[in-house]
């Protein structure tokens, strides 16, 4: 079982089920010849990419502890605790979330389809989505982007900003229950 880091807007999309995948950025970028062929790109799937299809995931999210052995979670908007502690220090067996990956491939980041965006855990347009317009794209699209760019660091955006358009992981799961983990 690996660990997934997702912020809370992105747990709220994947226990409302509107989010079935998750683009990563490849560090290093690959060389752009290796990157021309169909055959390298799968190929580098396979052999570098960081999750296999069939992996379990278990998913990384603000979080507290509320006792001895209760947790309590940002993404529910119930608890009021004094100190969230950051996903990237959530242990394994405080995790709820559990995703199999059915799918990983590498594309440029610009490459999603509306149905990709929509994968992603896009929240219902409003009138002030329908009105941006500096992505200079349809509304979905500028939602993934500005989301995009709200998760690289200010001092990589001219490397992995939507602007820039990297290669990324698509990295496709589906939801499990706790239960259908196959003992390790």
């Amino acid at each position: 079982m690996k660990p997934i880091l997702f912020n809370t807007e992105m747990v709220r999309a994947i226990l409302a089920g509107r989010k079935t995948a998750t683009r990563r950025v490849i560090k290093p970028q690959p060389d752009e010849h290796l990157a021309t062929g169909e055959s390298a790109l799968e190929l580098l799937a396979v052999v570098c990419g960081p999750y296999r299809p069939g992996d379990i995931l278990y998913v990384r999210e603000t979080w507290a502890k509320v006792g001895d052995k209760a947790y309590g979670y940002k993404a529910d908007d119930i608890w009021s605790v004094p100190r969230w502690r950051p996903s990237i220090h959530m242990p394994r067996d405080a995790a709820r979330i559990f995703l199999r990956v059915t799918d990983v491939r590498i594309e440029r980041l610009k490459d999603i389809t509306l149905n990709d965006v929509a994968a992603e855990g896009t929240p219902e347009p409003t009138i002030e989505d329908w009105a941006i317009t500096e992505y200079g794209t349809a509304p979905p699209f500028c939602w993934f982007a500005r989301l995009w760019d709200s998760t690289i660091k200010s001092a990589d955006l001219s490397l992995y900003s939507w602007d820039a358009n990297p290669w990324v992981w698509v990295i496709e799961f589906e939801r499990i229950e706790k239960e259908d983990i196959p003992c390790e």
